[in-house]
């Protein structure tokens, strides 16, 4: 089977509905300190309590990515790429509405810490699930020789949807009082996700279906059957994954926080550095996606792995209250980044076969980002609450050791046909 005619509608189609689900998705951590006094009772001892609360839920969405990404997964091998798409923005849409209609702890008491979790369940769910069809669906539409360039635009949709994420975060700190923003202005964002994604949902209606007819006419896969007849690439998926889950994690989400905490830099400051950064992170990302389609993905991989197992300690421990320096240590980390994020969709499609492709990448990736991922922001305030933040760099570097190490016995698949 060739890739869908109209490829860069397809790119649009899943690259839209991509941001809508992530801008969603990351709206959260952004507005994490007003989050944690809205919903969480405060520490009279601590006051990092509800911040470490609100952490905790961030984590805890993630471990539903698993789940989203088996059964969305299957739903896209069995059903088709585009049919799972719709189902997952449509998820995201009105998790996110719960989430901007969640009562505050004064109000409503345990129930709106309950009401929050449930909300971030199922974005969890979503995004799992997200992830799994649409690294298929994007890959899957490539034409020859383009897989690297059609995949940075997994990483490309997901970082305008977290810069929109950040730039209406800014925005409304900017312009609103304090009181107002932690009273209501921190719900803003989620609605407007709400009604975003009914936008997304539109335009994927109109995607082609990448799934070739002979796979949508065989016996449909069993929900376990990638994890059953390919463990080996199932594990290979979490070794790639670990420490550039991690590292993105860290960069993207958790630093404007962790140097707040670490470094005392204004929040102000904090959200302009990693909007600003986030812009140069997508542009980025074509230019790495080529370069991978010319020269290979085990090059980039390792220049991401080794990069940040030597600086991730000397870059986050350059950080200090200026400005200028947390925007120069985030874009020096977003260029090794980019080695890992800009091609991960198209080496985890390579990886499986068709029949199984979206299943098999969507649980031991959405796994490994629960354990690895989610747990970033959690882990770094942690250690700063025990007096021991000079451990997260280190943590950080480990990791990203661990992922070199599985890069260097990766077979090279750049130039390989795919299997359709």
């Amino acid at each position: 089977m060739t890739p869908p005619a109209r490829p860069v509608r397809q790119l649009f189609a899943a690259s839209v509905g991509n941001a809508v689900e992530w801008y969603d998705w990351y709206t959260y951590t952004f507005l994490a300190t007003y989050i944690a006094a809205q919903i969480f009772p405060k520490s009279a001892s601590n006051s990092l309590v509800p911040l470490l609360s609100t952490f905790a839920v961030f984590a805890v969405g993630f471990f539903m990515r698993p789940v989203g990404g088996l059964v969305m997964g299957a739903v896209a091998d069995r059903r088709g790429r585009r049919a799972a798409l719709t189902v997952t923005i449509l998820l995201m849409g009105g998790s996110s509405l719960l989430m901007g209609l969640t009562p505050t702890y004064a109000a409503a008491g345990i129930l709106a810490p309950v009401v929050l979790v449930l909300a971030r369940l199922l974005q969890g769910l979503s995004v799992g699930g997200e992830f799994a069809a649409s690294t298929t669906f994007l890959v899957e539409s490539a034409g020859p020789g383009r897989r690297g360039l059609f995949s940075s635009f997994q990483y490309v949709s997901t970082t305008i949807g977290q810069l929109v994420a950040s730039g209406v975060a800014a925005l409304l700190v900017a312009n609103l009082a304090p009181a107002t923003m932690g009273s209501w202005g921190w719900r803003v964002p989620f609605v407007l996700g709400a009604l975003l994604s009914l936008v997304g949902f539109w335009i994927r209606r109109g995607a082609r279906e990448t799934r070739s007819e002979e796979q949508a006419k065989a016996p449909r896969p069993g929900l376990f059957e990638a994890l059953r007849r390919h463990p080996r690439e199932s594990l290979l998926i979490c070794g790639i994954t670990a420490g550039g889950t991690l590292a993105y994690y860290t960069w993207t989400s958790y630093l404007p926080t962790y140097a707040e905490l670490n470094a005392g830099v204004e929040k102000a400051d904090a959200l302009l550095a990693g909007t600003l950064s986030l812009t140069f992170f997508a542009v980025l990302q074509p230019v790495a996606g080529i370069a991978s389609d010319r020269f290979g993905r085990k090059p980039l991989l390792l220049m991401f792995g080794i990069g940040f197992a030597v600086l991730s300690v000397p870059l986050l421990s350059a950080l200090d209250d200026s400005f200028v320096t947390l925007l120069l240590v985030q874009c020096a980390g977003m260029i090794l980044l980019s080695g890992f994020t800009a091609i991960s969709a198209a080496v985890n499609a390579e990886t499986f076969p068709a029949r199984v492709r979206a299943a098999g990448i969507g649980f031991p990736y959405s796994l490994t980002v629960a354990l690895f991922g989610g747990t970033a922001p959690y882990i770094g305030t942690l250690f700063k609450d025990m007096g021991h933040a000079g451990l997260f760099p280190v943590y950080v570097a480990v990791l990203c050791l661990v992922s070199s190490a599985v890069y260097l016995r990766l077979p090279e698949t750049a130039h390989r046909p795919l299997e359709r």
